[in-house]
């Protein structure tokens, strides 16, 4: 703990005694000012006590054992039952999910393993494969990012999702926050999928289709972009560090400015951005003038 600097005014000093007590609490404006309100309000009232209690020789440790001793141990209880209750939610959360993924899971088994009609021979906007996108999109809202990746590995590893012949839409599909780091979605069809937010690292997407989809803000370093299909694909925000664009199609300048970083990203003609481990390598601006120039030159030529 860093020694209080001097001069601090008493509300600072409330909240510092706050987080000192509760480290991940930040409080609002509104309620540092009643933090300090009680404090202070704690204060005065056992100056009163103390002063009333003088006469008849009870001291302010006599005040605080009486009433200070019962209220902490009153104030922990309700902590822990408050506690407590927090983890029961939790788990209830988690066991309804787990009841959502799993009866997703055994509906989709059956439409592909049906004899009469598998889910495998539908054809995108056809009534069966209207069905699978449906509960689909109907499940994902109310998963984590850990299960939310379990249905893409599902939809993926079922080759309902592949790029030559994509028998689910994931057109909207809710997928912010899934977690697939370093997962293999070689070729997946990602169309228009929301994406924001989820965990990327180190994933193979070489040959994915991720046009109009929303990868705002999502982890991308170290992922395989081979000849992916950006063509509008959302990447403000997104971290592209060391990630792989060689001979990603659609992509436009605007789009690429708009991450949150391309240090030492591979870029579509293979060249490597500046970073760290590449102080040699150009800029993002020094790379896109450059292509302007080289193109320039061709067709001048």
């Amino acid at each position: 703990m860093e020694p209080e600097k001097p001069g601090k005014t008493p509300r600072e000093r409330a909240e510092a005694l706050i987080r000192l007590l509760v480290p991940d609490w930040r409080p609002t404006t509104w309620q540092g000012l009643w933090a300090i309100r009680i404090v202070l309000a704690i204060i005065v009232g056992l100056g009163l006590l103390t002063i009333a209690g003088r006469p008849f020789g009870i001291t302010l440790w006599d005040w605080l054992k009486l009433l200070v001793v019962p209220a902490v141990i009153a104030g922990g209880g309700i902590w822990f039952n408050r506690q407590q209750r927090g983890r029961e939610l939790e788990i209830a959360e988690l066991r309804t999910q787990d009841e959502a993924l799993l009866a997703y899971l055994d509906v989709m088994s059956q439409l592909l393993t049906d004899e009469k009609r598998p889910l495998h021979r539908a054809q995108i906007g056809d009534s069966l494969s209207s069905v699978a996108r449906a509960r689909t999109l109907a499940v994902l809202p109310r998963l984590d990012g850990e299960r939310k990746a379990r249905v893409v590995q599902f939809l993926y590893e079922s080759g309902l999702i592949a790029k030559k012949r994509p028998i689910l839409d994931l057109l909207r599909a809710d997928l912010r926050g899934a977690n697939l780091l370093g997962v293999g979605l070689r070729g997946a069809d990602l169309n228009g999928a929301h994406l924001s937010g989820a965990h990327l690292f180190r994933a193979d997407l070489k040959w994915a289709v991720l046009s109009f989809a929303d990868l705002s803000g999502a982890d991308l370093r170290k992922v395989d972009l081979l000849e992916a299909d950006l063509w509008d694909t959302d990447l403000s925000g997104a971290d592209l560090w060391r990630a792989s664009l060689r001979g990603a199609r659609g992509w436009s300048a605007r789009q690429l400015r708009a991450a949150k970083t391309l240090e030492e990203a591979t870029m579509p003609d293979g060249k490597i951005l500046r970073g760290k481990a590449n102080p040699d390598g150009p800029t993002f601006d020094e790379w896109i003038k450059d292509r302007k120039d080289r193109k320039g030159d061709a067709e001048n030529a």
